[in-house]
């Protein structure tokens, strides 16, 4: 929300340039750069750095315009300044953002034409506020907004439960994959708001926004290049009783355990049907018969495995090492599913196992 007399205050004149060029930079990077830089072993879903991108080119567009309808087309209109900023600002950067969040959840393809149809209204709001001069348009705005932000973040909350259960019935190995950190880009932006509105005026709230746009940046760029791209299974049968194969159980047994395959890392659902011959259908609702999820199942046996092995040669091997050799790439994903499946943390069951021996 640019005001005049940031014009006058040199310092934040090269903070709010810069900030307009970093989101620039970020944009290109994303959408030209082939490589990644950050985390070169993640593969990132390439639409979701496309929309990144584009939701970082509206908001350097952002810093344009707040610029260019305040002091050239109507430095002399407040109100009308205002509406038109404000309204490009929630056909743009405000949708592209809802966007981005929710592409970064891989376990369907949620719709993002209500999103569309939720803002039309703001055109109407806007058309009638410049029409009229009204003041209360301005805030018809902001209210209408923020009513549609509440609403956004309440079905994210929903759908963030929805893909954490999607990511432990089909993947063993979460880190990378977990996106709860979505919230605190939500919290980022709604920070900005909130800096304008309610905590802070004149110039401190200009500087801090333009410091959080910068967070934000930075924010957008690590989540899309750490967040490694998953391959969604086929939707599963409609069918509200699904035939199980009786030696599922006994395929398991055979060519997942004997065999240690749950040991690799990063396998999948579909990955282990295929091994034991079967379809992730079936093997989903044998578990689901068992009464455990897929995580469930592979995280118990790596668990299983790193005991045995403490106890073989736990004086000669950190825990780091005997976590990644029990099939963990990352140890606060071992600890965190050891407590889950022991019921202590893997501290006081190494102390207590010390003092046993």
């Amino acid at each position: 929300m640019y005001e005049l007399e940031g014009l006058n205050n040199v310092l934040y004149t090269m903070l709010y340039g810069a900030a307009a060029m970093a989101a620039i930079i970020a944009g290109f990077y994303l959408l030209l750069r082939r490589h990644n830089d950050i985390a070169p072993n993640i593969t990132p879903p390439e639409s979701l750095r496309r929309w990144a991108a584009a939701f970082l080119f509206a908001s350097a567009a952002s810093h344009v315009w707040w610029t260019a309808v305040g002091t050239v087309c109507l430095a002399n209109d407040r109100l009308v300044r205002n509406i038109i900023n404000l309204l490009l600002d929630r056909l743009t950067f405000m949708p592209l953002m809802m966007v981005v969040l929710l592409r970064m959840l891989q376990d369907r393809k949620r719709k993002t034409w209500p999103i569309v149809v939720a803002l039309i209204p703001l055109i109407g709001i806007a058309v009638w506020g410049i029409v009229s001069h009204d003041n209360r348009s301005q805030f018809a705005l902001e209210y209408y907004m923020r009513f549609i932000c509440v609403c956004f973040i309440i079905y994210y909350v929903r759908a963030l439960w929805q893909y954490n259960r999607w990511l432990h019935n089909n993947f063993a190995d979460l880190q990378h994959k977990e996106v709860w950190q979505s919230l605190v880009f939500i919290a980022c932006i709604l920070f900005v708001y909130s800096a304008y509105t309610v905590f802070f005026d004149g110039m401190t709230s200009e500087f801090i926004a333009q410091i959080d746009t910068f967070i934000i940046i930075g924010f957008v760029l690590w989540r899309v290049e750490t967040l490694q791209t998953l391959d969604t299974p086929p939707a599963e049968s409609a069918k509200t009783s699904v035939y199980i194969p009786d030696n599922i159980g006994t395929l398991l047994k055979e060519r997942c355990e004997d065999t240690k395959f749950y040991l690799q890392h990063d396998i999948t659902l579909a990955q282990l049907a295929l091994v034991i011959g079967t379809n992730r259908t079936y093997l989903s609702s044998y578990f689901a018969q068992q009464g455990i999820t897929y995580n469930a199942y592979i995280n118990r046996l790596r668990i299983e495995h790193f005991i045995t092995l403490y106890r073989q040669n736990g004086e000669q091997s950190t825990l780091q090492q005997l976590a990644q050799q029990s099939g963990y790439r990352s140890y606060s994903t071992f600890s965190a599913n050891f407590k889950s499946i022991t019921g202590v943390s893997i501290t006081s069951w190494t102390r207590d196992s010390s003092q046993d021996a």
